[in-house]
């Protein structure tokens, strides 16, 4: 029942009458095929032609296919679609990295140059910038030799 306010009071609607449900009939008929129809994100139930019975109930996601359920030889599988968006972008994502790996690779790998800028100083004589400083030549003596700052008697 449903209530309804009005200004005279409390006033009652009575439930709307439903059609009585039709007798079943004594003699079955034969079954008429069912119309697969898709409800929702699962489609119809397709039946696969084959030896062994096999079905397919396709699955999608605001109307794009995701992927399907197979039913055969008593298991269900769910088998995913592969989207063509997805694929090109996980390529495109995957390129991005490599390129960007490679380019840190053959950056690092670079040296910087010898010899810095030369210019010339007052005088005549040549500034280098950034030159590194010649390695020592390896010093042989012994500990105490160098602590002494001893060097060997020319020959």
């Amino acid at each position: 029942m449903t209530a309804i306010f009005n200004p005279t009071g409390l006033a009652t609607v009575p439930p709307v009458p439903r059609p009585a449900p039709p007798a079943a009939d004594p003699a079955p008929a034969a079954p008429e095929p069912v119309v697969p129809t898709a409800v929702g994100p699962v489609g119809p139930v397709l039946e696969l032609p084959g030896t062994p019975g096999a079905a397919l109930v396709p699955v999608t996601c605001s109307g794009r296919p995701v992927g399907a359920f197979v039913l055969a030889d008593g298991r269900v599988r769910y088998r995913r679609v592969v989207d063509p968006d997805q694929l090109v972008a996980a390529a495109t994502g995957a390129f991005a990295v490599a390129a960007l790996t490679a380019a840190v690779a053959l950056w690092s790998r670079r040296r910087p140059p010898a010899v810095g800028t030369v210019t010339m100083g007052p005088g005549g004589w040549l500034s280098l910038r950034g030159a590194s400083i010649p390695r020592p030549r390896p010093d042989d003596r012994p500990w105490w030799a160098r602590l002494l700052r001893a060097h060997p008697l020319p020959r």
